[in-house]
């Protein structure tokens, strides 16, 4: 069994849920209180054991690029006006040497289209993959919580899941879960956004997967599915009559940041939980209440 090492965002998205905010802006890039969602994203991955991030792109991204590289001039400034700490905060997210690579994603055919792009970084080893608008808030890391699942089953495929009111499984993928043993599940399963009232569960697929690598296989002859894309869902559920898949409800809350009101409720959240903001912010928002 080899060990989660790489870990692929999408970070190619328009960003449309969020606009006018991402016209110019990478939807990744805008802010949760003061950081961009994709640095809680990569912080994740550090914090699980993460060795290598493949960012797969799109145009007009490249500012992502940008913000894992050094700002010369801005350092320069910094350290010229005694700002330490905060010269400390920008360094300390760049990464190692080798650490992020990005391939571009030519066109908006979906997920499982991006996933299937960075395969030839991925190669034959194990992988993660994070979806860069979903910010989980946890004592433990959400990939972490699912690597050790992984561990613990002896390898196969992990997919992160949290669980939602049945009104609303039309709007995600859903896991069809048969053995459950407490947060784990072994699947039988998985359906993309399925009509309301036939959802075979109430967990819904929250943007953390451990999957093998003989999932781009499937993905290179994928048919177009939900929203005439190409669906990973739908190259699951066939690497599934193969291999093993187990759901774990991981523990942490989730904020959808690709959503308008999501982006908003993961600022006043994580603002609130800050030693050095949390009072402020909390005085602030109650006098708009």
């Amino acid at each position: 069994m080899k060990p989660v090492r790489k870990a692929v965002l999408p970070v190619a998205g328009l960003g449309t849920r969020v606009l006018p905010g991402t016209k110019s802006t990478p939807k990744e890039l805008l802010n949760v209180v003061d950081r961009p969602i994709l640095s809680y994203i990569v912080e994740e991955g550090r914090a699980a054991g993460i060795e290598h991030f493949v960012f797969v792109t799109g145009r007009g991204k490249g500012a992502i690029e940008d913000y894992f590289d050094h700002q010369v001039e801005l350092e320069m400034q910094l350290e010229a006006k005694g700002k330490l700490e905060i010269l400390k905060q920008l360094r300390d997210e760049l990464p190692k040497p080798g650490e992020m690579s990005f391939v571009r994603q030519m066109a908006p055919l979906g997920l499982g289209h991006a996933v299937w792009c960075a395969r030839d970084i991925i190669g034959d080893e194990p992988f993660a993959v994070l979806l860069p608008d979903v910010i989980v808030d946890s004592p433990k890391s959400a990939l972490s919580q699912l690597i050790e699942v992984y561990d613990q089953v002896g390898g196969g495929n992990v997919i992160g899941v949290e669980e939602v009111p049945e009104s609303e499984t039309h709007k995600y993928g859903v896991v069809a879960p048969s053995k459950v043993e407490g947060r784990l599940a072994t699947m039988s399963g998985m359906v993309e956004k399925p009509p309301k009232g036939t959802a075979p569960s109430n967990w819904a697929i929250a943007g953390r997967y451990i999957l093998q690598p003989e999932i781009f296989d499937l993905l290179a002859s994928q048919e177009r599915g939900a929203g005439n894309e190409i669906q990973l869902t739908d190259s699951m559920a066939k690497l599934m009559q193969d291999q093993a898949f187990h759901a774990y409800v991981y523990e942490g809350d989730t904020h959808d940041c690709g959503d308008k009101i999501g982006l908003l409720k993961a600022n006043v959240a994580l603002a609130l939980k800050r030693p050095d903001l949390g009072e402020a912010a909390r005085k602030a928002i109650s006098s708009l209440l």
